[in-house]
Order: structure tokens, then C-alpha cells, then sequence
């Protein structure tokens, strides 16, 4: 779990970061998933819009793409959605939250 403050850290790099993924109205597929993990591997903080209208399908979306990928919420907004995992070995260059913003 990650703490208020960097929480509060890294929605304010997410704040300018464009979203790296999107998930249209079909869902979770296995190709969302292992591009999410992709990301997350990379990046270690995404930005992920959802193209769903509905917004409790919405959160379950998320609440599976979360578990799916070992993943955690930092902020959800709208049909945005901040997620956060830790590389044990992130490439400084590619890393959102190592890189100087």
C-alpha cells in the first residue's frame, strides 16, 4: 500500500503524464493486459483511459486490471485512471517516477 504522501507524489507526476494505454468498449482482453503490464514494467506509473461509459463498469474494470496486473490505484478520475508498480530494477531513463519531471 502505498502512503498518502506518495500517493499525493505521484498523482502530481501523473498529472502530466498522457495516457499509455486505453481500453475501449471491449473491455479486458489479454492483449490490454499484458500491454498494461508492458507499461508498468517500463514505466512504473501510467496513465490509463477508459473508453467505457458506464462507470460502474468502469470500476470493475479497474478493480480487475489492478488484481490482473499486480498493480495499485493511485487516482481515478473520470475515465482516467493512475496506476502504480513497483520494478525492483527500473531504468531510470523509462521509469515516470525516477525520471526528473
Amino acid at each position: 500500500m502505498l502512503s498518502s504522501d506518495l500517493k499525493k507524489q505521484y498523482r502530481s507526476i501523473g498529472h502530466k503524464l498522457k495516457p499509455t494505454v486505453m481500453i475501449g468498449g471491449n473491455g479486458l482482453s489479454e492483449a490490454v493486459i499484458s500491454e498494461v503490464e508492458r507499461a508498468l514494467h517500463d514505466h512504473e506509473l501510467i496513465k490509463v483511459k477508459l473508453g467505457i461509459a458506464d462507470r460502474d463498469d468502469r470500476q470493475m474494470i479497474v478493480e480487475e486490471l489492478a488484481k490482473e496486473t499486480k498493480a495499485e490505484v493511485v487516482q481515478m478520475i473520470g475515465k482516467m485512471v493512475l496506476l502504480y508498480r513497483a520494478n525492483p530494477k527500473p531504468n531510470p531513463k523509462l521509469s515516470n517516477v525516477l525520471r526528473p519531471h
